[in-house]
C-alpha cells in the first residue's frame, strides 16, 4: 500500500528557530552600518553621531521579502500557521513599533500613518457614519418644504 503524499507547496520553515533567526537577521541589515575610518574608529557627524549608511525602516513587505516570500500577502497567509502565528506577529509588532514612533518624527509621519493604517489592524481613521430613517421619507421632508416655500401647501 502506498502512502498518499500531502497536496500543497512544502513549509517554507521547519521551526520556529529557523525563521526567528532570518526574522533577526532583517532588523540587523535594516540597522545599516557605521562608517569607520582607517583607525577603525566610528566617523562622526557635526553632531557627534556615527555616520550611518544603508539603513533603513523596517517594513512588512521588507520583512516579507527577507524571509522568501514573494509578497506581503504570502507573510500574512504563513502568520495564520499555529506554530509560526506567536513569530510572525512579534516581528510585524517590531515593524509596528517603529511606524509607530514614527509619528512623532516630523518627516516621517505622514508616512507612519499610512503605513499603520493599511499594515496594522486599529489603526485606520475611517469614521462609520450611522443613517437612521429612509431616503423616502427625507424626500416627502423636502417635497413638503418646498410647497411650504412656494405657498403651495
Amino acid at each position: 500500500m502506498t502512502k498518499k503524499k500531502a497536496g500543497g507547496r512544502p513549509p517554507k520553515y521547519k521551526n520556529v528557530e529557523e525563521i526567528e533567526k532570518k526574522i533577526d537577521e532583517y532588523f540587523e541589515e535594516c540597522k545599516g552600518e557605521v562608517i569607520k575610518n582607517d583607525d577603525g574608529e566610528p566617523v562622526l557627524n557635526k553632531y557627534g553621531m556615527p555616520v550611518i549608511i544603508n539603513n533603513r525602516p523596517p517594513t512588512v513587505t521588507g520583512l516579507a521579502l527577507a524571509l522568501g516570500f514573494t509578497s506581503r500577502q504570502a507573510l500574512l497567509n504563513y502568520q495564520s500557521k499555529k506554530e509560526f502565528v506567536d513569530t510572525i506577529t512579534r516581528a510585524k509588532s517590531r515593524v509596528e513599533q517603529y511606524t509607530e514612533e514614527r509619528l512623532f518624527d516630523k518627516d516621517g509621519a505622514a508616512g507612519a500613518k499610512f503605513s499603520l493604517s493599511n499594515n496594522f489592524k486599529g489603526w485606520d481613521e475611517k469614521q462609520d457614519i450611522k443613517v437612521t430613517g429612509s431616503l423616502e421619507s427625507e424626500k416627502t421632508k423636502l417635497d413638503d418644504l418646498i410647497r411650504q416655500m412656494r405657498g403651495d401647501g
